[in-house]
Order: structure tokens, then C-alpha cells, then sequence
């Protein structure tokens, strides 16, 4: 049991931080700040989109993890699921001829698969333990 709590607390901190800091590059990205669009150029804005709507789930999940909320894992498929979105649009856009670095399709993919195994493993760490049925005799 105290593997599981350690594994809940420790990944909760680690999708707060790595949701921060998505957070933080997508704004970047979008909104201009501090020469990030330049040295990302060029950007596939359904990417950064998908990567920001990713992070503000991140952060209660994060959170969630900390509280033992049930709803966490919730947050993090539907983060999986609007990557996919995501990964859809970057498909298109590459289809139809549009400027892409090759880069952000690794990193929508390691992103992708490391929301995927948050998770599993906040389903495992809020998952109830079973106790063993106590009978008593009379």
C-alpha cells in the first residue's frame, strides 16, 4: 500500500510540473513570447492547441493525484484522446502539403505515449486495494 501512495504522490508532482511546462511552451508558442515561435518554427497550430488544452488537464490531474480523486484518470484519457485529435490534424496538415518540423511528430508521439502511461499508472495508484472478506464463526 505505501508503494501505491508513493507512486500516487510522486506522479502527481510530475504531471503538475510537466503540465506547467506544457503550459507554459504552448502559450509561448501561440501568444509569441520570448522567441519560442521563432525556434519552433515552423508550428503546426492544431499541435500546440491540442498541447495546451493537454496541459490545463494535466495540472488538476496532477492535483487529483495528490487528493486521491477517482476523476483523475478521466483527466488523463481525455488529454490521450485530444492528442490523438491532435495527431489526426498534424496528419492532415502534413497531406496537404503544409510546413512541418519533423521533430513534432516525435515529440506529439512521446508526448502522446507518456500521457498514456500516466495513465495506467494513476489507475493503478488510486486503484482500492483489496482486503481479504473477514468471516467470523460463531
Amino acid at each position: 500500500m505505501a508503494t501505491r501512495k508513493l507512486a500516487r504522490v510522486i506522479l502527481g508532482l510530475v504531471i503538475i510540473a510537466f503540465g506547467a511546462l506544457t503550459l507554459f511552451l504552448s502559450v509561448s508558442v501561440l501568444l509569441d513570447l520570448f522567441g519560442i515561435r521563432e525556434r519552433e518554427s515552423p508550428y503546426v497550430p492544431a499541435v500546440v492547441v491540442a498541447n495546451l488544452i493537454a496541459s490545463l488537464l494535466y495540472l488538476p490531474a496532477g492535483v487529483g493525484l495528490l487528493m486521491k480523486g477517482r476523476w483523475t484518470a478521466r483527466l488523463l484519457a481525455m488529454a490521450v484522446v485530444v492528442l490523438l485529435v491532435g495527431a489526426v490534424f498534424l496528419a492532415l496538415h502534413i497531406a496537404a502539403g503544409g510546413e512541418y518540423r519533423t521533430a513534432t511528430i516525435g515529440a506529439l508521439t512521446f508526448r502522446t505515449l507518456l500521457t498514456s502511461a500516466f495513465y495506467l499508472i494513476a489507475r493503478w495508484a488510486l486503484r482500492a486495494s483489496v482486503q481479504p472478506a473477514t468471516h467470523l464463526h460463531p
